[in-house]
């Protein structure tokens, strides 16, 4: 594979590419990050140099003599979690801890690209060319005639933000949705697009950010700027509570806003990582709404084929979210930009007589 787009995760703005090794270090020694952690980063979270970046479209150069399906030149989507497509937990549909490669990781939690060596020999996506194995299952094409700068993040952020609204919509048609955004940036803001797109009732975006709140009503959603406490996320809210929440503010607090504003038999999605060992859940709270909470990383290449096939059909313009798009050569200067959502892209070779 030569990726020809990478965008940079949520996950990768601060925590892999800044100065957070040594803190991260420390907290975990006193307990003040949950020890889970360390068996995902290792015991020297982020410790360099590694391979960054998990998000590419990229198009085939090589075939191997069992993948079938794929053609030389093809451009495809590359999972950011690596997966064989049919162990117990892959047939379940949370590829992200497929059994067969989730050993190949020193830390035996992911198999992944882009988070280091704990998380297995794999390197990064920003690189020449990567190896993928179990191509005719990981690798998913790319729907003629669409963009793939309007896909670049279809690999984790914008696929993340399908499973937090699309299932859940679908249980509750037309429902109300709230999402609170500001820590996963990008998927906050791709879950309110998706959220209008499927016809939600009403799609109330919170934010401390004017740039993304300016994105969230671009897409047709209601927004409401915030400003953070340790005693609320949210502002006064109208109306009766919500069917559908997207918790994307990566904080403690915001879980907890975002459990209580569930209407009774509401779903709320967790989309962001809660490092601390004190994360209270009002879980009395859930029990008189009879609630639902899903938290864990996300299993994109169960629901690449669904997304992909609607972008295809119905023009959701997904770039909007995208902040900078830069040259694939300057992605050392350009991922210490402080923007939303950073995209790499360079030329697809001309491969038609390979």
């Amino acid at each position: 594979m030569r990726p020809i787009v990478a965008s940079r995760c949520d996950g990768d703005t601060l925590p892999i590419h800044r100065h957070v090794s040594r803190p991260m270090q420390a907290g975990l020694r006193a307990g003040l990050i949950d020890a889970s952690v360390g068996s995902i980063v290792g015991g020297l979270p982020f410790e360099g140099p590694f391979g960054i970046g998990h998000e590419a479209i990229a198009q085939v150069t090589e075939l191997g003599g069992e993948v079938t399906g794929l053609g030389v030149g093809d451009l495809v989507v590359v999972p950011w979690a690596i997966s064989c497509g049919t162990c117990r937990e892959c047939r379940l549909g949370i590829t992200a801890k497929c059994s067969t490669m989730t050993p190949t990781s020193p830390g035996k939690t992911l198999a992944c690209w882009g988070f280091g060596p704990t998380s297995g020999a794999w390197g990064g996506m920003v690189a020449d060319s990567l190896r993928v194995p179990f191509a005719s299952h990981m690798l998913v094409p790319l729907p003629k005639g669409v963009d793939p700068l309007r896909v670049a993040a279809a690999s984790d952020n914008l696929t993340d933000a399908w499973r937090a609204v699309v299932p859940p919509l679908r249980q509750r048609p037309g429902g109300r949705v709230l999402v609170l955004g500001g820590g996963g940036q990008s998927i906050g803001l791709y879950a309110a697009g998706l959220a209008v797109a499927h016809g939600a009732e009403v799609v109330d975006y919170v934010d401390d950010r004017t740039q993304r709140l300016e994105v969230a009503e671009g897409f047709g959603a209601t927004v409401h700027e915030v400003r953070r406490s340790r005693k609320s996320v949210l502002p006064a809210l109208p109306g009766t509570g919500y069917d559908v929440v997207v918790e994307a503010s990566s904080t403690s607090q915001g879980l907890r806003d975002a459990l209580r504003s569930l209407r009774p038999g509401g779903i709320c999605t967790g989309t962001g990582y809660y490092l601390g060992t004190g994360t209270m859940l009002p879980v009395m709270d859930m029990y008189a709404t009879s609630s639902q909470l899903n938290v864990g990383v996300s299993s994109v290449r169960p629901h690449l084929p669904e997304l992909l096939g609607w972008v295809a059909e119905t023009g959701f313009e997904a770039e909007r979210v995208t902040s900078l798009i830069a040259n694939w050569d300057d992605a050392p200067q350009a991922y210490l930009e402080r923007t939303t959502k950073l995209v790499l892209q360079r030329e697809a070779l001309d491969l038609t007589g390979a």
